[in-house]
């Protein structure tokens, strides 16, 4: 099973974006995603700022602000051959 965490905010045009790609490409894995909102949480606050979204896969920060159907087939399709 490959994990997903997409960091994102409310008001973010780049995070609804990356979650529509996400949303198109993941029924095609094994895969399930945690959507984390950092507005109010002052720890991720601090850690991310205005440099959303930011997806990790498998723990591993794989994109930041935006990614392509295709570079996130390619990023998951490498988790499946781990």
């Amino acid at each position: 099973m490959i994990e997903l965490i997409l960091y994102t905010r409310n008001d973010c045009e780049l995070c609804h974006e990356m979650e529509a790609v996400i949303a198109a490409e993941l029924p095609k894995f094994e895969a399930q995603i945690q959507r984390i909102e950092i507005d109010g949480n002052p720890d991720l606050e601090a850690r991310f700022g205005t440099e959303v979204p930011v997806l990790f896969v498998n723990d591993r920060k794989a994109f930041k602000y935006r990614c392509t159907p295709a570079e996130l087939r390619q990023r998951l399709a490498r988790e499946v051959k781990t």
